[in-house]
Parts: structure tokens; sequence; C-alpha cells
């Protein structure tokens, strides 16, 4: 017990240091590093016995590797640092002792990995430590740190380069702004104000009851109550500022609108009138405020522009009126409606889970910005996110990650079977966010907050690859009733062809996450899940069209191995078996939709596989990779495309080229300019760089397939994706978001900017520079101010200075105007009562410089050295 109490201490005094070695550029690009293994023990750390796990989005080419220790595959990101017993180094046996390494020495091994190294995220994460004589136990090595990449054929982002990137931007007034965002059709300011305060009443249509409701809750952190929410064609109002006045009288303020008022008091009318059933008109005057719409849809979207219309500041919760919480309107005649009837926001919680509250702060998000669609990525390989109370296995073991020796055995210490750990998400069973799910009643009530906002949420229930959490939940639902010899019982839900012996690797490394789509017990599982599914939507009072069934990245080699399959296809082998699976597999699913009244959804590769009467969601145009005009093909063949493209809606990849900037890098790099610049008819106008960073050559998109007048009408709308694999923490998806949503936001609502429709280039290129310097004072000045404080703060990205030295002197720059430069010149790190930069430094010597929004949060510190003259 003594000696298994020392083992239990050992992990805490063990580090591991990550470190760059070179990146191996060629025809298959590779990167070789370097791990090193510190013992902080009294003890010596011992020569076998022992593994550290960790996690890798990287294949590490074991054969790379010579010493004493090894780096094994386990499963997708699941790899395993061990003493390698064919190693010749002297520090693994040393005269017959069993010591690996002495108390205060080190162990390293270099390794090499596919792809390029450039940021941080491309560095393991997640170690822990499990001894052989207790395999189901793991210890978290805390102590760990990656250090920085150095390769200056990269070119990384430089403050230098910030400087540059600033360079042309322009504080505008703050006054002169737009007040509603996303752009509105049409916008005329008025030259008189409207004063709203909480003896203020909302008199609404009585089909917009739930909207003014709404309303009234959206204001009440300002004015600190719910305003009084009336309904019906006439109103008798107490005047809260007479009591005896009861009365109720004809305001001629509101004549021509047929409702009564208290005269002298103002009130909000949510009006009926005929338009568009997503349109609405907003008018502000010193007497009025009106917002008039046909429907409930376009009621709301007004409501969201009065609620963007209000001075940023206020959402602080402090007005500085004397007589009480109040808001000025200025005066204003908006009339508007959006652009696509889809403007989508896929959001990942199976790689990384986020809590229901988190959920509906996303909602809220969306709903201020008129976005109408939760594309909600529900199930992946390594986690599935809602329960099913039919099949509790699948939230029991695909809801839960932490070690474990077998994903269908159920280790002796832990109570139960779960996935193993992914992106970091460690030993312990159980944690958020690797760990979590939606129980029934949370997805209802999530749907119910979704349907209010007039968000559609549309589940994604991937299929047949990215299954593995649903393969080894079922799996281990088999085992239990084969246990207890319900053979029938047993394989009624089961997902796999226990006789395959398929061997495959798919995009992110798992070797087994593809469902067998010849077992009949495959369409009952569907069926049984879909069907509980519609069933959460209509307790919900929700709208229920489309199910997403994924489609994507079905590796070579799935279902070669399968006797099932074969049989399926009649022997078939190769790729023609593996198309022929595939086909199988989405038509049989395509039907049973149909049965159930609901539309199919998937992405691209479900093109070919069923006909177009369904949602292809299109991500695949990388630029300079070739198939840059995927999306435009498919529209043109006449499929429903909704444009999910990696090249500027990507949010999971890193906002640029510093090593510090954590995200992906497959798919290039997506700071806020790319979703705004995003032409959905004609993307190649405005790229203008490569996945890879570099300029795209003149002519380059001269042979690539454009956009036609038909395809056009089967362009459905815009989708904005987040993936979660790099997203461990809530304020780190927040991060990865804003404000890049906002610009997808904007390209969904507005209609194509005079930038983007000019056939001249020096105009589109000078209209296109003043857009951008204004959208970037609207974030700066009023949006991103708001979200400082409104649903709570969300945490946003804060752009990190711009430096360039210059005779001597450091001129600074930021992203955003309206935000404040301040600097240190003691070492100390930056805050909100440092030097303010307001023009040149002078002073010698190493100075920290860091971007402050309004609300005082800052961005990331930049160090740079002034040497003078």
């Amino acid at each position: 017990m003594a000696q298994r109490t020392v083992k239990d201490t050992f992990a805490s005094r063990l580090a591991l240091r990550w470190s760059f070695v070179r990146n191996l550029y060629g025809p298959m690009p590779k990167a070789v590093s370097m791990l090193k293994l510190i013992n902080k023990n009294a003890l010596p750390f011992p020569a076998s016995g022992w593994k550290i796990y960790f996690n890798s989005n990287r294949a590490v080419d074991s054969s790379s590797m010579e010493g004493s220790l090894r780096v094994r595959h386990i499963n997708g990101d699941l790899f395993c640092l061990e003493p390698n017993e064919d190693g010749t180094d002297g520090a693994l046996v040393r005269q017959g002792e069993s010591r690996l390494i002495q108390p205060g020495d080190s162990l390293q091994v270099n390794y090499t990995t596919a792809d390029l190294s450039i940021n941080i995220s491309d560095a393991p994460v997640g170690f822990y430590l499990v001894w052989d004589q207790h395999p189901e136990k793991g210890a978290v090595i805390s102590d760990y740190s990656a250090g920085r990449i150095d390769d200056n054929k990269l070119g990384l982002m430089t403050p230098a380069m910030e400087f540059a990137h600033n360079v042309g931007i322009r504080e505008l007034p703050t006054a002169g702004l737009p007040r509603i965002f996303p752009s509105p059709v049409s916008y005329r300011s008025g030259t008189d104000s409207c004063l709203l305060t909480a003896f203020t009443s909302i008199l609404a249509d009585p089909s917009f009851k739930e909207e003014a409701g709404y309303l009234a809750e959206a204001l009440s952190p300002i004015l600190g109550r719910r305003l009084a929410v009336n309904t019906g064609n006439a109103y008798v109002i107490k005047n809260e500022h007479n009591p005896s006045n009861g009365q109720s009288a004809e305001n001629g303020q509101f004549a021509g609108i047929g409702q009564r008022a208290v005269i002298g008091q103002r009130a909000i009318f949510l009006t009926k009138a005929p338009m568009d059933s997503a349109a609405y008109e907003l008018s502000v005057s010193k007497d009025s405020l009106v917002i008039r719409a046909s429907g409930t849809e376009g009621i709301f979207y007004g409501i969201q522009s009065l609620l963007t219309a209000i001075d940023p500041a206020l959402w602080k919760g402090r007005t500085g009126a004397s007589s009480g919480p109040a808001i000025v309107l200025p005066g204003m005649e908006v009339r508007d409606k959006p652009r696509f009837a889809y403007r989508g926001f896929m959001l990942d919680v199976a790689r990384h889970f986020r809590s229901p509250r988190e959920l509906r702060r996303v909602l809220d998000l969306m709903a201020l910005y008129k976005m109408n669609v939760l594309h909600l990525h529900f199930s992946d390989d390594e986690g599935w996110r809602l329960e099913i109370p039919s099949l509790p296995e699948l939230t029991a073991i695909g809801g839960r990650r932490g070690h474990t020796t077998s994903d269908r055995q159920v280790p002796p210490t832990t109570g139960g079977p779960f996935l193993p750990p992914s992106f970091g998400s460690g030993p312990e069973p159980g944690l958020y966010p690797g760990s979590g799910y939606y129980t029934r009643a949370d997805f209802i009530k999530i749907l119910r907050y979704a349907r209010v906002r007039h968000i559609q949420v549309i589940p994604e229930l991937e299929s047949p690859g990215h299954a593995r959490a649903a393969i080894k939940a079922m799996d281990v639902r088999y085992e239990k009733y084969k246990r207890q010899g319900h053979y029938a019982e047993a394989v009624r839900y089961l997902l796999r062809d226990t006789l395959d012996r398929s061997v495959y690797e798919g995009a992110q490394l798992w070797k087994d996450n593809v469902i067998c789509v010849a077992l009949p017990s495959v369409y009952r599982f569907m069926d049984k899940v879909i069907g509980e599914i519609a069933d959460m939507y209509k307790a919900a009072g929700a709208p229920l069209t489309t199910i997403h069934l994924g489609g994507d990245e079905v590796p070579a080699g799935a279902w070669e191995g399968s006797p099932a399959c074969r049989k399926l296809m009649d022997s078939a082998s190769g790729a023609r078996l593996r198309a022929g699976c595939w086909a199988y597999f989405y038509n049989r699913l395509d039907s049973l939709l149909k049965s159930k009244g609901l539309l199919l959804s998937g992405w691209e590769e479900v093109a070919s596989l069923v006909n177009k009467n369904f949602h292809l969601h299109v991500w695949d145009n990388m630029i300079g990779a070739g198939n840059e005009d995927l999306p435009y093909r498919l529209a043109n063949a006449g499929y429903p495309v909704i444009l999910s493209c990696v090249s500027n809606n990507y949010y999971d990849l890193a906002y640029n080229r510093h090593f510090e900037e954590k995200g992906y890098h497959w798919g290039g790099f997506l700071d806020i300019d790319k979703p705004f610049s995003f032409i959905p008819y004609d993307y190649y106008k405005n790229s203008t760089t490569d996945y890879m960073g570099e300029p795209v050559r003149p002519g380059y998109f001269s042979g690539k397939e454009k956009l036609m007048e038909e395809g056009r009408r089967h362009i459905l709308g815009i989708e904005g994706l987040l993936w979660s694999e790099t997203l461990p923490t809530d304020d780190r998806m927040e991060y990865m978001l804003l404000p890049r949503l906002l610009g997808t936001a904007e390209r969904a609502w507005a209609a194509d900017p005079a930038w983007a429709t000019t056939t001249d280039s020096t105009r589109a290129s000078a209209l296109y520079e003043e857009a951008w310097n204004l959208f970037l004072n609207v974030l700066g000045k009023r949006e991103l101010p708001r979200l400082s404080y409104w649903n709570g703060g969300y945490a946003y990205r804060v752009p990190p200075a711009g430096v360039l030295s210059t005779h001597g002197q450091l001129l600074l720059n930021g992203a955003f105007p309206g935000f404040v430069i301040r600097y240190t010149t003691d070492g100390s790190e930056p805050e909100t009562r440092s030097l303010l930069y307001t023009g040149p430094v002078e002073v010698r010597g190493r100075i920290k410089i860091r971007v402050f929004d309004p609300a005082g949060r800052g961005g990331r510190t930049v160090t740079t050295e002034n040497k003078g003259l």
C-alpha cells in the first residue's frame, strides 16, 4: 500500500515539455517535435511498468523515433508515450538497475507528425500517467508546457504585420454610425428622439403577444422592470406618473394606428401591416415608436433592430438619467427584410460539450443578429450529447469520456464504461466539457427557447462515418443483453457487424467509427432515434422540418472486411463496394425521413447518393486546393445548397498565422475580414489568398465554374460553422465565435453591397475599403461594447496591437476604433490604469503593449524592444 501511495504522487512531480524542432517542407509536409520527460521526484522514475497517455490531432510516425521512449497510436487522437523495449539508450537500464530517470534528470524523444506545425494547437495535450499495475487509473500530469514554434519560412504574424494590417483604419464619429445591425434595406435618420422609461407600455396586436413579452423582458435590464404588455384593439392604461388618472383617452400622437393609450404617456406599438413574412418597418419619432409586420417573424426582427439601436453603454445597467432609468432613441425610419431565408450557425457540441446555459447564450446572440437556424452537431466519434430515453447507453457511454482499458469493459474502479479521452479531456470521467449531455427535459427547454427567438434547431445525427460514440454505446447494450441470454434484444440496435475485419483510418485517426449499413438493426436504431427526437420537438411546440444525417468522410477500407456488406453488395469490393454501401444507406434514410414528413439534410458528399430533394451543406471550397467551385457546380446542377464554405465561414480555423492563436489551419486562416468579405454569388472576386496564405495568381479562377442564374435560385443561404476540437472552455468558444459571427450575419441578412456587384475593380476596391472601415467602426464603437455587457457579456476576441518601430520611436495601432491601447515600461502586464497610448513611444527598453475594449477587458499582450536610433 505504501508503494502505491508513492506511485500515486509521481504524476504530480513529473513534468513534460513539448518543443518544436523543425518543419519538413515537401509534397507531404511534416513536422519534427520533441517531448521531454522530467523527473522532479525525490525517487528515480522506473524503467518500465508505466504509460503516459495524451491527445494529438496529428498522426505520429512511430518509425521516426529512436531511443528509450516510443509513441504508440491507440485510436483517434489518443496516443501513448511508453518505454521502448528495443531502446538502446543507456538511460533506460544502467548496469541492471530498473531506473529510467534519476531525480532531476530528464529523457526526451523526437518524433515526426503529419503537416506543418504553426501554432499552439499543433502541440499535444491532456497528458496523464497510468501504472501497469493499476491500468484502470490515470493521474494527470499538470506540469506541462509547449514551447514556441520558430520557423522563418512560415511567415508568422508579427506586430509590424499587424500594424500594416490596421494602418488604413480611420475612426469615424460615433454619432454618425448606423444604429441598426445587420444593415437594413433602407434607413433614414429623423431629427427628433423618443424617450422610453420604466412606465412605457407595449401595445401589441394579439397575434404578437409572445413577441411583446420577449421585448418587455429584453428591455428590463436597462429600465429596471418588465414593461407592461397590453394586447387588443383598445387599452385602458393606468398613468403611473398620476395614479389618480385612470381614464382612457384617444392619444393624438398615435393617430392612425387604431389603439388607445394614456394622454402624454408614450408606448411601443407592435402592429400588423401587409408585407413579406420576414419583413418589418420600424418608425421612431418624438411621439411614437412603432414596429409593423405581417406576422410574428417580421415583428421579432423589428424588435432586434430596436435593441441594436439602443446606446450600447446603457446595457451596463446605468442610464445616467436623473429621473430614473430611461432609453433615448433617435428618430429613424427603417424598412427591412432578409436576403436569405437560411441564416445559420453550426455548433459542434460533440467534441466539447456546451451547457444548456451556454447554448441559450448562443441562441440569444443569434437572435440579436437575426440568424434563424442553429445547426446542432450533437453526435460524433467523441461524444453523443442528446438523451434518447429508450436507449440510455447513448448518453451513459457516449456522453462521458475518461481513461478506460476497453470501450466495452466496465473498469472496476469507475463504475461504468465510457469513451476514451479526446482533445485533452483527461482521465477523470464526467468532467465538463469533455463529458456532458442534454437530458430530454433540457432539450425541450432549449427548443422552446429557440422557438421564442424564431430560431429553428436542426439536429445532426452524424452517420454512417463519424459515428463511434453511437457504435460503442450500442456495443455496451449488445454485451449486456448477450450476457443475459437475450440475443434478439442484444442485436436489436447493433450498429456494427461483429464479423467485420475492415482495416481503415478516418480523417481524425479513428479505426472503428463507421456504421455497418447492411444490418437491419441500423435502420431500427435510426428510426428509434429520429422518432424520439421528433417527439421532443412536438413536446416543445417547435418546428422540425429536416434532420441532418452527416454523410462526410467515410474512409477508404470501410466495409471491405464486413461479410454483411459484401453480401449486400453482391461481393463487390473496393470503391464500388464503398460507393454502393453509402448510397444504399442514404436512400433508405431518405425514405425513412420522408415517411415522417421530414427532409434530408447532409454534407456535400451525399450529393451523388440520393435524389436532389434534400438540403446540401457544402464546405469544401478551399482556395488553392482545386475544388473551389464545388458549391457553384452543385447549385448549378439543381441541388439546394447552403454555403458552409471553409474559405470564409469555418470559425474553428485560427484567426491568423501566430503561434498563440489557437485553432486549426488545414483550411487556411480566418480573421474577421473573411466572413465580412464573402460574396455569396461570386466569392472568387474577393478571394485574394489561398489556404496556405499565398496570393492567388491572376486568372486562377478563370477555369472554375461560375454560379449561373438558375444556380442562384438553389442557394438557400449561408452558415457559419464552429467545430469544437480546440474549445475546452466556454470563453474559448466565444473567442472563436466573436466577432466573426457578425460578418456572417451581415452577409446573410443584408443585400449585396456596391463593392460586391460593381465590375470596375478599382472602384470595387475603394468601395470595399470604405465599407470595411465602417464595419470596424460599428464593431468597435457599437456592437462589441454592447456585447461586453449585454446578456452578462461575451468573451469576444480583442485583437492585439500593431507595432511599428521607426526613427527610434514605436508607433502603435489597433483593429477597432473605440478601443484603447495601454503599455508599460517596467516589465509588468498592462492593465486599465497603465499608460495610455496617445502618440509615438520614445521610451527605450522592453515595452509591453495591450489593447483594451470599452469594458476594460484586454487582449493578448505584445512585448517589444525599443532600441532607439
